[in-house]
């Protein structure tokens, strides 16, 4: 069954939960996609959505570029959610009046039910929900209901009477608000009439279609790295197209211990895909003999990944199709309006091949976000060691070996990086962290070994807790296990003699070191 008959369309106004609003709706079994709140009426007329929802954002409707949408979308007959802004927006579009509050409500706020309606099934007087607002209704618009309201909001949810336009002044997506998901399910079922047909089984089932019809009797290559989204990809267009499917694994000896390994026995011996392995450690090793700047790492990585990646498709003869996990937030970035940001650091993820390289892209987790991946990952039988692997940069350990890149200190690292994923990654108590790793200091420190002056190296621990990895917080660990991860990498990790743990957050401090 194809899930894209059932759409529902976000339109962003610039929330920081938009993202959000549209995994909430996925988790209900709801296929959505998100796009600029200025979507002509024509498109999204073609797009035949099932609903759509106006999301919230930073704006005033009072601001002189206060965003607008297509005023035609109240007229397709398709049900509306508007999100506070979007609440506002309609309020102002129907002519109903809205103001400065006088009391901005921020934070936790409770609802009082004051007509039963579908849009509200399932909640009860006092609910808690999540206010972040500085405008607010003072008179509704000719032909609307209150169906809520807040101790500061008279009009916390309203409805159109005559048709399926709802507004809510706070917001469902986010987990303060405890019933949230319920609303939205309200909305998804009762008031749109999906029946909820995206689920893991159903976008493998379909994309195997997909990539059969695009692919035919062609060739595609996919680089795989072994880590969620290469591995995902790879599955999932090996199951379409078999052998037809050639996977080129670079091992620039840059990578976690015995990683290199482990994915040779998967995917070669495991899952028998067409793989293709190289060693390019001693090219890489050379490529940074003396380069200390970690911008200049990544680029000598990734072009030496990519001139070797190049060499391989030579070999491989005619190729007509490049697999890459592309993922949903980057379709997002590339049609948003928003402004550009500061470059922090170039990207960790090696990409851009070399035009010349004429061949049609293939990103079949294109509509998917992270989590959504992993999730297949389980629908298509891969282990929960590839499945629940956090993310790793694309420069591997060049950029956690602070300053020279050489084989004895990346020796030192993955002893200690390992003894880390053994104690944090590996287990499942400690799923929710987003990253574990150490990372070796270009500084030695005197210690004391067997009555005897040492002087080694210091390992840093670096373990964040995450949602997206724009921001992060450095993980509260047991002291217990802190603790037996230092004694651990000193007693085990010849060439070492201090373990530290970075407590910084990002921002102001990044993830990685370099």
């Amino acid at each position: 069954m194809d899930y894209h008959r059932e759409l529902v369309l976000i339109l962003d106004f610039g929330s920081q939960y938009t993202q959000l609003i549209a995994r909430k709706v996925r988790e209900l079994g709801v296929y959505c996609e998100i796009y600029p709140y200025n979507l002509s009426i024509d498109t999204i007329s073609a797009m035949k959505p099932i609903g759509i929802i106006l999301s919230g954002g930073p704006k005033s409707v009072f601001d002189e570029d206060a965003p607008k949408c297509d005023e035609g979308i109240f007229s397709l007959g398709t049900p509306i959610l508007g999100i506070c802004y979007g609440l506002q927006l309609i309020t102002q579009i129907f002519k109903g009046e809205v103001g400065k509050s006088k009391k901005r409500e921020y934070g936790k706020a409770h609802i009082y039910i004051d007509r039963e309606d579908p849009f509200l099934k399932g909640l009860s007087d006092g609910d808690v929900v999540w206010m972040s607002h500085q405008d607010r209704i003072y008179r509704m618009p000719e032909g609307f209901l209150s169906i809520a309201h807040s101790d500061n909001s008279p009009y916390a949810v309203i409805k159109k009477e005559d048709s399926n336009i709802y507004g809510v002044q706070f917001h469902p997506e986010v987990h303060h608000t405890k019933k949230g998901k319920e609303i939205l399910r309200n909305f998804l079922y009762d008031i749109c009439g999906v029946r909820g047909l995206f689920s893991p089984k159903s976008f493998v089932e379909l994309s195997v279609e997909k990539i059969r019809d695009t692919v035919g009797n062609g060739k595609v290559i996919c680089a795989l790295s072994g880590g969620v989204d290469s591995s995902v990809v790879a599955t999932l267009v090996h199951k379409a197209i078999g052998n037809n499917l050639c996977c080129v694994f670079v091992n620039n000896g840059l990578l976690r211990k015995n990683e290199a390994q482990e994915v040779l026995d998967l995917f070669k011996d495991r899952l028998h895909l067409n793989l293709k392995y190289v060693d390019g450690e001693e090219r890489f090793l050379k490529a940074l003999e003396n380069v200390k700047d970690p911008e200049k790492k990544r680029k000598i990585i990734g072009r030496l990944f990519i001139k070797i990646f190049e060499e391989e498709a030579n070999k491989i003869g005619k190729v007509d199709f490049l697999a890459q996990g592309t993922l949903y937030p980057d379709v997002i970035e590339s049609v948003s309006f928003k402004g550009p940001s500061a470059t922090i650091k170039s990207h960790h993820n090696v990409g851009g091949l070399p035009k010349k390289m004429k061949m049609k892209l293939l990103e079949p987790l294109r509509e998917l976000f992270k989590d959504e991946v992993r999730v297949v990952g389980k629908e298509l039988g891969l282990p929960d060691n590839v499945i629940y692997r956090q993310p790793f940069p694309g420069p591997g350990l060049a950029i956690r070996v602070i300053g020279d890149v050489t084989g004895e200190r990346l020796h030192i690292l993955k002893e200690a990086d390992s003894i880390v994923r053994e104690e944090i990654e590996r287990k499942e108590r400690f799923r929710h962290i987003w990253q574990s790793f150490a990372i070796l200091i270009p500084v030695k420190t005197v210690g004391v070994m067997g009555d005897e002056r040492t002087y080694a190296n210091v390992i840093a621990l670096r373990i964040v807790e995450s949602e997206d990895a724009m921001t992060a917080d450095w993980a509260r660990i047991p002291y217990d296990i802190l603790d037996r991860i230092a004694r651990r990498i000193i007693n085990e990790v010849p060439g070492v003699n201090r373990v530290v743990y970075d407590i910084s957050s990002k921002p102001p401090s990044t993830i990685e070191w370099e």
